[in-house]
């Protein structure tokens, strides 16, 4: 995997030596799970205070951005792996299931497929505001379990601003195409690195994990990671 150059990095805080990337889509079950076990994975992380995590873009559908996929969620997913109907509402209660045993509660009847692009944006908006995480979190929500149409600028807008964005800045970026460029060089950047698939751990562009793996495996890349950085990490809560 290529390296990060210099130019490249930029830490928000000086401690921070490990950077962890995590290429996702929105509009991925799997995405929502591999978070909330990397959360697990990371609470559990002895130098858990010296890592800083940036999501970056990427779309499981890159249609032409104003519009959405047709038919409702399981109707999408049987076209994309040539199923049947029952054979996708059988996938999408298997995955509910798993979404349920990590605490998640995935409403597939109420999700509504939408192009992604335009939150993806946000989040980069987000990201200069320390709030990327938590809107990442409320998208995913928002998507899998309150059925909010996520590519409704409406929708982005009082979800976004629920977090705390600027009403104004949010209006002002979805109207303005901001960031646009910033999503697509994500997703260039994971064409780069062989990134084919999402939920994807990148750290320092070195090392990476596919898939929404559990906490332990991801536990065990981290630790394994921190070992090549020797004195350079300190214990969590430790100066």
């Amino acid at each position: 995997m290529p390296s990060l150059g210099t130019s490249d990095c930029f830490f928000l805080d000086k401690r921070v030596v490990m950077r962890i990337e995590i290429w996702s889509d929105i509009a991925c079950p799997w995405c929502y799970v591999g978070k909330r076990r990397f959360e697990k994975a990371l609470s559990q992380f002895e130098y858990r205070a010296q890592v800083e995590v940036v999501w970056k873009s990427f779309e499981l559908d890159p249609i032409k951005h104003s519009t959405a996929p047709a038919g409702d969620y399981a109707d999408r997913l049987a076209r994309k792996y040539g199923k049947s109907r029952l054979d996708a509402e059988a996938m999408l209660a298997v995955m509910t299931e798993t979404a349920a045993a990590e605490g998640l509660d995935f409403r597939f009847d109420q999700a509504r497929p939408a192009n992604t692009f335009d939150a993806h944006r946000l989040l980069h908006l987000a990201a200069t505001q320390g709030l990327q995480d938590a809107l990442k979190e409320r998208f995913f929500r928002g998507y899998f379990t309150d059925g909010e149409q996520i590519s409704d600028s409406s929708t982005l807008q009082r979800l976004a601003v629920e977090v705390g964005l600027g009403a104004q800045t949010v209006r002002r970026t979805l109207e303005e195409g901001t960031y646009g460029d910033a999503v697509r060089q994500d997703e260039e950047e994971a064409s780069e690195l062989g990134i084919r698939g999402v939920p994807c751990f990148v750290i320092d562009r070195a090392v990476s994990l596919s898939g929404a793996q559990s906490p332990e495996a991801i536990l065990e890349m981290l630790r394994r990671e921190s070992t090549e950085r020797g004195d350079s990490l300190s214990p969590s809560g430790s100066g």
